[in-house]
């Protein structure tokens, strides 16, 4: 895997945290909106200031989601990788679905895209722990806690469990996605960074190619001596010019 390929991976998923900062923004446009008693899509409502930046935001995060998965598998492997990869995938689609069907406009569209969202967001990240834990116990271990979580209040939030405040709910199991992709694209980057085998690959690649340049040099200059060699005394006309019936006729005088 290129580390070109990783670092872009890694900042589409780190740049999934664009939804805390356009969240706040559009709150603060309007008022009478509670975080623990009102949910995100209100936000998203064709009434409220600024809803067009909120399903904006909805739309992004579908894409870069979707890019950091595609960018990063080569990194996530075996097959709790590929499931991760198409839960995640299936969370992007959901995101995208609340973004373009506002709840005032299409309730059915709009709740099965939040329920794809939290579902794929917490079982993807239940796969994506086994994916990374043969890289890092710890980032493994903290993003499975993260879907465990979000599996969690996913099934209160859907069930109408009043544990916590519907916004609450609702929140633990929606922010659960974009925290755990921005620790995991941090991870990776950092890994790939540090890693010793990978360090040591890179250089054995770079002594390679200068192996191969300064054999290419050499050959230049050895095909170079050899045409002064085969031009002769100066003043001589060399035998390749004696078949160029092109070739400029030297003077012997």
């Amino acid at each position: 895997m290129t580390s070109s390929r990783l670092r872009w991976g890694a900042l589409a998923w780190l740049a999934t945290l664009q939804f805390f900062v356009v969240e706040t923004v559009v709150q603060l446009r309007g008022d009478r909106y509670s975080r623990a008693d009102d949910v995100i899509s209100d936000l998203g409502e064709t009434t409220w200031p600024g809803h067009q930046a909120m399903n904006a935001s909805f739309v992004v995060q579908a894409a870069l989601i979707v890019a950091g998965a595609l960018l990063l598998l080569p990194a996530l492997r075996g097959g709790a990788g590929r499931a991760a990869t198409y839960l995640l995938g299936a969370a992007a689609i959901g995101t995208l679905l609340v973004g373009v069907f506002p709840a005032d406009r299409s309730g059915t569209w709009h709740g099965t895209g939040a329920v794809l969202y939290l579902v794929g967001s917490a079982v993807g990240l239940i796969c994506l722990a086994y994916a990374l834990r043969p890289r890092s116990e710890a980032l493994g271990t903290t993003v499975v806690l993260l879907g465990l979580v979000g599996a969690a209040a996913t099934v209160f939030f859907v069930a109408e469990v009043d544990v916590l405040a519907r916004g609450v709910t609702e929140r633990a199991a929606a922010y659960v996605l974009p925290i755990g992709l921005a620790l995991t694209g941090i991870a990776l980057w950092r890994a790939r960074s540090t890693d010793p085998a990978e360090i040591e690959e890179e250089r054995r690649q770079r002594a390679e190619r200068a192996r191969e340049r300064d054999e290419a040099l050499e050959a230049a200059a050895r095909r170079a001596e050899d045409r002064t060699a085969a031009s002769g005394p100066a003043g001589t006309r060399p035998a390749d010019d004696a078949e160029d019936h092109w070739a400029p006729v030297r003077r012997t005088d």
